[in-house]
């Protein structure tokens, strides 16, 4: 979905209603690109600027003991970027690495964590505090 709307209640029925992404209308043609790259191979964008002020709602209490993490240092790096609404072309760039790398990475994050996308991926890098 494309839309001029920056507003969570309308995020919140849009990707329950089934929409693969949510993009506002000033997100330029790259994250647009990326977005429907994104759904045409059954995964989820959301617009950055969306992604972190809804995942802030994921945020733990400071007083809940930490989890040991089940990823690598450099999958728990790209897992903080998803969870900063960076698309891949920005992780690989940010880590020096390439693209095809950075889908490596987010498989290997999926599989560990028995999540199904990079929105589930985000959920949980906010809720184990890399998002900040």
């Amino acid at each position: 979905m494309v839309t001029t709307f920056d507003d969570d209640e309308y995020v919140r029925q849009a990707l329950h209603h089934g929409a693969c992404g949510f993009l506002l209308k000033d997100a330029g043609p790259r994250l647009l690109a990326e977005a429907v790259r994104s759904a045409a191979s059954g995964e989820a964008l959301i617009s950055p600027s969306i992604t972190v002020r809804l995942l802030q709602q994921f945020v733990r209490p400071a007083a809940a003991p930490a989890r040991p993490s089940p990823l690598s240092q450099r999958e728990t790096e790209v897992a903080a970027l998803v969870s900063r609404g960076h698309t891949n072309a920005e992780i690989a760039a940010a880590l020096h690495i390439s693209a095809g790398t950075v889908k490596t990475h987010l498989t290997n994050v999926q599989g560990k964590l028995g999540v199904r996308n990079r929105v589930e991926i985000a959920a949980w890098a906010w809720e184990s505090g890399l998002g900040r």
